[in-house]
């Protein structure tokens, strides 16, 4: 097998896994809301994982340099702001629905990038299986329309997140650069967490929590997107991650008991489809 399609094949499996791993930590931390809120979870998430990352990273002997400096904050504060948006998202609507709707900015930097009109068709297709993800009629239509504008927030944040990724990933050492940012979001996200949820957060057994959600929600999968950031083109990267709402979906599912209907399962073939589409073809691109 050529080096370049192992290389690929590497990325596409490094996204998988990152997706499965990040959609469990959602579920898991949606449990811990009722004790220390959004807020609190998010600071335990992220203040866990920067620790860890710098741990097994030491961020400080790649310190990035000029322009490159810039990128990282950016980085940083874009994966802040997508936790936290993200976080309260789920706290007012379902997991998938708000994996759906966040899945606006990924798919925004697929369409500004494309170049290939075979790449607009698993594009339209993902965005026909998301479409038909949101519940449009029965009792299910009346969702929070804050937790809506929350998951879109969250969404913007998530295009950012792909583009200045790229760069911090391509100035730095991979590992380094998710050590970085998540360092420069922990230091805006800790102190609100601790102001929202307060002793809450000192308890051992939130504590102990905190730390798994750490490791299934950040450090785990966005140091195994940053691999896959550095093998695959930013259009590529957004296509294939529309499997986000469908593992979503299905974590949200086992772990939550979020039922979805016959129309939503269908979605979720339609982008499946539309990842393997995106990841088959792009293959034969240079």
């Amino acid at each position: 097998m050529p080096a370049l399609s192992r290389q690929f094949l590497f990325a596409i499996v490094s996204v998988l896994i990152a997706m499965m791993v990040i959609q469990s930590g959602a579920s898991i931390a949606k449990t811990l809301f009722p004790l220390i809120g959004p807020e609190g979870t998010t600071a335990l998430r992220v203040g866990f994982a920067a620790l860890l990352l710098s741990l097994v990273f030491q961020p400080w002997r790649h310190w990035p340099q000029g322009k490159s400096r810039q990128a990282i904050v950016l980085y940083g504060l874009c994966l802040g702001g997508m936790n936290l948006m993200f976080y309260l998202a789920i706290a007012r609507i379902p997991l998938g629905i708000a994996v759906a709707l966040e899945f606006t900015g990924p798919l925004a930097v697929a369409l500004l990038s494309s170049k290939r009109k075979l790449d607009l068709l698993w594009v339209a297709l993902a965005i026909l299986g998301i479409t038909c993800l949101l519940p449009w009629q029965g009792e299910q239509a009346v969702l929070d329309p804050l937790g809506v504008v929350l998951a879109l927030g969250a969404g913007a944040c998530w295009a950012g997140y792909i583009i200045y990724g790229q760069r911090s990933g391509g100035a730095i050492s991979g590992g380094a650069a998710v050590a970085i940012g998540m360092g420069v979001a922990a230091c805006f996200l800790v102190p609100i967490g601790v102001v929202s949820a307060g002793s809450a957060l000192l308890d051992g057994s939130v504590l102990l929590f905190g730390l798994a959600v750490a490791l299934m929600s950040s450090a785990i999968p966005y140091s195994l997107e940053m691999v896959a950031l550095k093998r695959l083109p930013a259009q590529s990267f957004s296509i294939l991650m529309s499997l986000e709402p469908a593992i979503a979906a299905l974590a949200g599912l086992l772990i939550l008991s979020e039922q979805l209907s016959l129309l939503q399962w269908g979605a979720i073939a339609a982008v499946i489809t539309a990842s393997l589409g995106s990841s088959l073809t792009a293959k034969k691109a240079p």
